[in-house]
């Protein structure tokens, strides 16, 4: 098992002295700026897995023209036969 995950995730009292810690280390003035530049690196992380995800996805389609394209088209002859 993975030593990280061993103590789970905080719950609310874990998370008031986080935040009273982070308060103290940075400051009333800091705390502000800090949470505008995580929202910011944030959106932008989440901006770049998008572009990933449609990029992917626009070679995938692409991969499957591609297939679409090479198969040969049935012969109307192959099809009258089945009747």
């Amino acid at each position: 098992m993975n030593t990280i995950f061993a103590f789970g995730m905080p719950g609310g009292s874990e998370m008031i002295v986080i935040l009273l810690v982070i308060l103290l280390l940075f400051g009333a003035k800091r705390l502000p700026e800090l949470a505008k530049g995580l929202g910011k690196s944030i959106m932008e992380f989440k901006k770049a897995t998008s572009d990933v995800e449609e990029s992917i996805r626009d070679a995938m389609k692409e991969e499957e023209v591609k297939k679409v394209e090479s198969k040969p088209a049935a012969k109307p002859e192959d099809s009258e036969k089945k009747d």
